[in-house]
């Protein structure tokens, strides 16, 4: 198996004076995707913002390819080949598909407009809504050009906070399928509440419970696995 493309140890963060993240350690492997997964408040969201430098580490350590990423600026942080999709999408309602595309380039050269083609061709619906608001897009297609905006650059590592999030069932079988050919051309750490999402796209998962992993394995042993997927989950046991 490979090295670890991140490895996060024994980070701490705070949000105000609540102390959210205690001592969450874990690594993402450059072949796998990572799924964080956990009920409600664990802190999941809190961890790859922490990682993407929008909050601060008071403590531990958070290294990407060999480098101590957690004092960066997260445009510095971004400039390293981390993509980063928030849950509320981050794109600009006012601009069209191509000018949110545009923006979110950080270099304008012939390698990142090849780059920019391979994304269309996965994203199909913002090729035909190229000059349309984003604004005026569906929920699904937002999310998309939301993905798509992250991997557009020279992304190694994709961050991806909770994309199922309203979205409607048939929505989020397109997104599952968008996540499963992003994964060929980098690593994907997700957060999700959604399981069927989670276990469609995941290889390993990392059970957050109160700021603290509580649980790390395969995804296949978790699908399987009806106690703990009750007990840290909430996921009701067959039969129960």
């Amino acid at each position: 198996m490979s090295e670890p493309i991140l490895k996060v140890e024994d980070v701490h963060a705070f949000i105000g004076q609540h102390h959210i993240l205690q001592s969450v350690t874990f690594d993402a492997k450059a072949d796998a995707v990572t799924v964080l997964i956990g009920r409600n408040g664990a802190g999941k969201s809190t961890v790859i913002r922490t990682v993407m430098g929008l909050l601060p580490a008071s403590k531990g350590k958070i290294v990407y390819k060999g480098s101590e990423i957690h004092k960066k600026k997260s445009y510095e942080i971004a400039r390293m080949g981390i993509g980063f999709v928030p849950e509320d999408m981050g794109i600009f309602a006012s601009l069209t598909v191509e000018e949110n595309m545009r923006v979110a380039m950080l270099i304008d050269d012939e390698t990142t407009a090849q780059r920019l083609e391979r994304t269309l061709d996965m994203f199909a619906d913002l090729r035909k809504f190229w000059k349309r608001e984003a604004g005026n897009l569906s929920g699904g297609q937002k999310q998309m050009l939301s993905i798509a905006r992250a991997i557009v650059n020279d992304t190694s590592l994709l961050l991806i906070d909770e994309p199922s999030k309203g979205l409607a069932p048939v929505i989020i079988e397109s997104v599952i399928e968008a996540i499963n050919q992003i994964k060929k051309h980098c690593v994907v750490i997700l957060v999700e509440q959604n399981f069927h999402m989670a276990s469609s796209v995941g290889d390993r998962f990392h059970i957050l419970d109160d700021g603290v992993v509580v649980h790390s394995g395969l995804m296949e042993e978790l699908v399987v696995d009806e106690d703990l997927k009750s007990h840290y989950l909430g996921i009701s046991k067959k039969g129960g």
